[in-house]
């Protein structure tokens, strides 16, 4: 890789795009931070202070950074779901190429115009599947490459999201309404899941997809005897209660942070547990009953998908489980892989007809042969890997196999929108690939 480092804008300073800026820190040969739109100051103050950006580098939206002229390589896009393409157009046609956060659109609609206006402006975007470089996924799928699995018959994903973090994205948070952020929980939350499909059985179409899920359990009508409308207002069950905002956002002031004390951002100094406790029982969002809210985004879902070749495949989501797992089995004709990102192994299985036997297995320990910590990040190791392949990509190398550009993301999102429209609609959908 070139020793001349790419200099990269940040748009929209959360958590996100915050970890995939971190890069710079670790790598500043390669990449270098050095502006960032954002709508707050604190934000941009924020990211000022941390990468030493000049004040004629800070700026409020993404059109003031286009408007600005070209200031730099790429653009690190981590706005909200509905903003990314309204924020991505203006800046494609300014010349960056983009690291984008998923879901890349939240229509179809809005997936087609982001992929032309990629492809008029020739800028490389690269969407943020980071699961696809976590080393888990990224060996599962060498091995079918390798072709060990023979022609695939059928693929089960399982994602659990755990109740703290359904509780705070889901039913209290940002993705808790579609018509807040624009996007489903399906979408929001296991895009990734909905996109390991569609990679582990890449270049093959989807023809057909049915779903079925609801809101089953947040609701007020679900809430215990006795619940209030705020955990430390008015709820006598406060301290009973699996879901107090105290016990998930005061014993756990890490766990969820970035989110749930966003409202002290202006704060000179770090908020107290008193400022903690005084923000949830003013108006923070995060300090309501779970099953007192506004959400109206489904707490489980399944989906079933069939490839035009014949392979089918399903994911099932469920919300509020007490350990977050990931899961995947594959079964071809030659052979099955099963494991659990989270155990960091998977298991391969063959037929064995041998008197004795039944069947072989190699149990794949990435813990001890492969790679858990060759990069910093979430995801099983993959945020930073991710930036790591895309800065490639940018500067001219060859696509990796777990490169996600902008084309390659859309059997995934059509997966998701297909998905939602059949739960709301109580019927198959055929899948139009083609406009």
């Amino acid at each position: 890789m070139s020793s001349t480092p790419l200099d990269a804008v940040i748009v929209g300073a959360g958590h996100r795009a915050m970890t995939y800026a971190s890069y710079a820190k670790h790598h500043p040969e390669q990449l270098r931070i050095v502006g960032v739109a954002d709508l707050l100051e604190d934000r941009r103050r924020m990211v000022q202070k941390d990468y030493d950006v000049p004040d004629d580098r800070l700026f409020a939206t993404a059109e003031d950074l286009a408007a600005a002229g070209k200031i730099g390589d790429i653009v690190i896009n981590g706005t909200m779901d509905h903003q990314h393409v309204p924020t991505a157009l203006p800046l494609l046609e300014a010349g960056y190429h983009m690291l984008l956060e998923k879901p890349f659109a939240t229509s179809e609609q809005q997936m087609w115009q982001l992929v032309d206006a990629a492809a008029q402006h020739k800028r490389h975007v690269s969407i943020c599947h980071v699961l696809r470089y976590a080393p888990f996924y990224a060996a599962i799928r060498q091995k079918i490459e390798d072709g060990i699995l023979g022609d695939l018959i059928n693929i089960q994903a399982v994602e659990h999201v755990s109740y703290h973090h359904m509780g705070v994205g889901f039913v209290r948070g940002k993705w808790s309404q579609e018509a807040f952020c624009e996007s489903t929980m399906l979408m929001a939350k296991s895009c990734h899941d909905l996109d390991l499909i569609a990679w582990m059985h890449s270049g093959v179409p989807v023809s057909r997809v049915s779903s079925f899920g609801s809101n089953f359990q947040f609701r007020p009508e679900r809430a215990p005897e006795g619940a209030g409308t705020r955990c430390l207002v008015d709820c006598p069950i406060e301290s009973d209660c699996l879901y107090s905002a105290r016990k998930h956002y005061i014993d756990h002031p890490q766990r969820w942070s970035f989110y749930v004390w966003d409202s002290l951002e202006h704060m000179d100094t770090a908020p107290t547990i008193e400022d903690k406790i005084a923000s949830l029982k003013g108006d923070n969002p995060y300090g309501r009953c779970v099953w007192k809210c506004d959400n109206d985004v489904v707490d489980h879902q399944s989906v079933v998908a069939e490839f035009e070749d014949g392979c089918t495949a399903t994911l099932n989501m469920i919300g509020g489980s007490s350990k977050p797992t990931r899961s995947i089995h594959l079964v071809g004709t030659r052979g099955e892989i099963q494991g659990v990102l989270e155990d960091s192994t998977f298991t391969i299985r063959h037929i064995d007809p041998r008197p004795g036997h039944e069947y072989d297995e190699e149990v794949v320990d990435l813990r001890v042969g492969g790679d858990m910590t060759g990069a910093f990040g979430g995801h099983g190791g993959g945020d930073l890997r991710l930036v790591e392949d895309f800065l490639k990509v940018v500067r001219g190398e060859a696509p990796s196999l777990s490169t996600t550009s902008i084309e390659d993301s859309v059997t995934g999102h059509l997966l998701g929108f297909c998905a939602d429209r059949s739960r709301r609609e109580g019927r198959v959908i055929d899948v139009e690939m083609a406009r």
